[in-house]
């Protein structure tokens, strides 16, 4: 059952599920313990802004994220919290100035109100098994 995102004057399900990447694609993912930080990073970032994680797996250059997000937040203001505050602890805690930026400006996002979370989770959650 979807469950909906509530405050006292908006009942909302907004679902975004995102696809983005690192700078040339590095394999950044691959670094030991950099996706474990990335994954709390994510948490934390999100419990601040109300934006629920439904579902998040990294492969070893691109993470897929899942999201139930509040109707004031859209796409774009999400990727922006996400990536202007992962990148530079990421960089500082594992990259020690190897890379200017972490991560590239584009990302893929799609709405998933359409599909059910069962099958966008399922989905998501299957990339660890069958290579990406």
């Amino acid at each position: 059952m979807m469950e909906n995102t509530r405050n006292a004057a908006v009942r909302s399900m907004v679902r975004y599920h995102f696809v983005f990447c690192p700078r040339y694609r590095r394999k950044v993912f691959l670094i030991d313990g950099l996706e474990t930080r990335f994954k709390e990073l994510v948490a934390q970032i999100c419990g601040q802004n109300g934006i629920g994680i439904l579902d998040m797996e990294c492969r070893a250059d691109y993470c897929h994220l899942f999201v139930s997000a509040p109707p004031d937040l859209g796409p774009g203001d999400i990727m922006r919290l996400i990536k202007r505050q992962t990148g530079p602890v990421l960089k500082r805690e594992y990259l020690r100035g190897k890379c200017p930026q972490l991560w590239t400006r584009g990302y893929l996002v799609s709405t998933a109100s359409s599909l059910p979370d069962r099958l966008v989770s399922e989905y998501v959650g299957s990339l660890k098994t069958r290579g990406g």
